[in-house]
């Protein structure tokens, strides 16, 4: 195109009509158009609400949660009372809610990671197995699996006095699985330095051998020296300053177990539907990931003496991640929303204390939907921006 030309089309966009035939003009009226009506939506819903609440008596407001709550909640990881406030119980839901999705999480990643690679074994009847596995646990409802190990698993079995041992100190039954209580003593201080400590050092270890081997191409054990770290520090630290904590095993009473730390059949039943059935998913993503590197990357690394497992770990996993990452976080998201399904088993998450038991007694029922969704959306957002800057530092950079 010539400059003449060039600056005709100039002159002729710059002369276009301010009427509707403007695309500038229609742009601005449409996002108008539809701003003023989201506007007017929650104008009239929020009137709407508003208008009701007065007619039904019912005040407005967050004061509420500074009233007595006045129920009990078994599962409590801060101090919590029946003279409680409201906001207390949110607190307890919220952190029953967190302690399920992040254990959730690392289970069923790590289990889906090694269900991907399985299916993908040599062994033919490893590779079928995992296959069925992931059959079998993803098209199964998930409510269905929390049904099955809450009411078939778990509250069919014996009661305290006929509980289970599989292991000395480990007490099985239908109200809970209890194992020995860790109880800190004056040692913890420096034991928690010592592995603070060591995973510093173990980590300024694993930059430094990195930048030798980018700068010389030299190999150095960081990994093997990081976990020694970790063992040998922690341990000495323990011999010298004493034992940072002693075991309290549970002991029978009248009715039931006392003492050690109890995890509930709710709480189990939660955390192993949540895993199986998240990990079957996270498994198909693994295994598309590896799928879709290049053959000649592993024809490439078995020409060097690579061997299987180091081939996996150190060529093919890291130029999958790149396609995992997004459909996992999905994955991941999904799960801490499904633990909202813990209501159905009785398990004292947000949903069950806060958004059912909290809005039943009060009656606000505005204000307690919003905190609760307010509460699933900041936790979706705050794993995705994890998520997206973890895959924004392992995707491949242009030079």
């Amino acid at each position: 195109m010539s400059m003449g030309q060039g600056h005709k089309d100039h002159r002729a966009r710059s002369a276009a009509p301010l009427g509707w035939n403007n695309p500038r003009v229609r742009s601005f009226v449409y996002q108008a158009a539809v701003l003023i009506a989201v506007i007017v939506t929650v104008w009239f819903f929020a009137a709407t609400a508003q208008e009701n609440l007065e007619r039904l008596n019912i005040s407005s407001g967050f004061g509420f949660l500074d009233n007595t709550a006045g129920f009990g909640i078994i599962q409590t990881l801060i101090p919590y009372s029946e003279q409680s406030s409201y906001a207390r119980a949110f607190f307890v839901g919220l952190l029953n809610t967190l302690i399920v999705a992040v254990i959730g999480i690392v289970f069923a990643t790590l289990l889906g990671f090694l269900i991907g690679v399985l299916r993908l074994s040599n062994n033919w009847l490893i590779a079928k197995l995992a296959a069925a596995y992931v059959e079998v646990m993803r098209n199964i409802p998930l409510l269905l699996h929390l049904f099955f190990w809450y009411f078939a698993v778990l509250r069919p079995l014996p009661g305290p006095d006929e509980s289970l041992n599989p292991l000395p100190g480990i007490l099985l039954n239908n109200r809970g699985l209890i194992l020995p209580a860790p109880v800190f003593d004056s040692g913890l201080i420096a034991f928690l330095a010592a592995f603070v400590l060591a995973i510093a050092g173990g980590i300024a270890l694993i930059f430094w051998a990195r930048k030798r081997q980018r700068d010389t191409g030299q190999l150095f054990p960081a990994w093997r020296v990081f976990a020694a770290l970790v063992v040998i520090l922690p341990a000495l630290t323990w011999l010298v300053a004493g034992a940072p904590f002693h075991l309290e095993f549970a002991e029978k009473g009248a009715f039931d177990y006392t003492g050690g730390m109890r995890l509930l059949p709710e709480f189990v039943a939660l955390v192993l539907g949540l895993t199986l059935y998240t990990a079957a998913f996270i498994g198909e993503i693994v295994r598309a990931g590896i799928l879709s590197v290049g053959k000649g990357q592993r024809e490439a690394a078995a020409s060097l003496g690579l061997k299987e497992g180091t081939t996996l770990r150190l060529v093919i996993i890291p130029q999958a991640l790149r396609l995992i990452i997004p459909p996992l976080t999905s994955q991941i998201l999904n799960l801490t929303k499904n633990s909202s399904l813990a209501v159905a088993i009785a398990y004292p998450d947000l949903v069950a204390v806060f958004a059912g038991t909290v809005l039943n007694q009060t009656g606000q029922a505005i204000e307690v939907i919003a905190i609760t969704m307010a509460v699933y959306l900041t936790l979706s957002l705050l794993t995705s921006l994890a998520m997206n800057w973890y895959n924004a530092r392992i995707a491949l950079k242009e030079r």
